[in-house]
């Protein structure tokens, strides 16, 4: 998406759950030290610097400035790129994504550039939305955007593949699939509710007027809380999330 609608301070204060809690897709990959990886989604560069100081030779793209700069000035190579369009050319021993596929909703250009991106043999490693990931949120999101005079079903903005569809995709862009499953995972929400939508659905309100995104947020906060907040105002998101290990054929 042209426009960036993402805060690198947004997202250490409201989001840091979404690399605190990667550990499994980091041991799918299980990275090994001198390894070239590129980190696609690198966000603010917290995972990539991990690796790196593993002793793995990382590079991070990631669609936003903002979120390259803020990995940058962690001392990771981040560079703004957009993941449909992928310009390596068989220089990685790895590609990882953590939390970034569902943003790329066209999934067969990303693994096209995947695949060109890896050397022979090379692994492809992922853990992103999949089928029914946060439901109760995005059902809010599209009643709210429906009284605002808005119809959408969010599959511009977002992409929650089955483990069946997405096995498919990688395997026609030449993978074969070694591990492919969805994971239920209810994850806490610590800073509540409007702050996950204001950092984590910004583009998707961001079709909203200025003015009236505070208001939506509220009034999507007010529909998922019967099923999202317990009785002590704590709140937990409805993950399911997909991970996926792969190897060039």
């Amino acid at each position: 998406m042209a426009d960036d609608h993402w805060s690198a301070a947004r997202y250490e204060a409201n989001a840091r759950f979404v690399t605190d809690l990667a550990g499994r897709a980091v041991a799918l990959l299980d990275p090994r030290p001198g390894e070239r990886i590129l980190d696609l989604g690198c966000g603010d560069g917290a995972l990539a610097k991990a690796l790196a100081d593993h002793g793995c030779e990382m590079v991070g793209v990631d669609s936003s400035a903002d979120m390259a700069a803020r990995a940058r000035a962690r001392g990771v190579d981040a560079r703004v790129m957009d993941g449909h369009a992928l310009n390596f050319d068989g220089e990685f021993d790895a590609v990882f994504s953590n939390a970034a596929l569902h943003w790329m909703t066209r999934p067969d250009a990303v693994f096209a550039g995947v695949a060109q991106a890896l050397k022979p043999g090379g692994r492809f490693v992922a853990e992103q939305g999949g089928q029914g990931n946060v439901a109760a949120i995005r059902t809010a999101l599209i009643a709210v955007l429906a009284e605002a005079g808005v119809e959408t079903d969010l599959t511009e903005i977002w992409s929650f593949p089955s483990a069946a569809e997405a096995s498919r995709r990688l395997e026609a862009a030449g993978f074969e699939v070694e591990e492919c499953a969805l994971h239920p995972r209810p994850t806490p929400i610590d800073s509540g509710m409007e702050a996950w939508l204001e950092t984590l659905a910004a583009p998707v309100l961001a079709v909203l007027p200025e003015g009236e995104r505070a208001p939506a947020r509220a009034r999507v906060a007010a529909l998922v809380r019967p099923a999202l907040c317990d009785g002590d105002g704590m709140w937990t998101a409805d993950y399911m999330r997909l991970r996926f290990r792969a190897r060039l054929r």
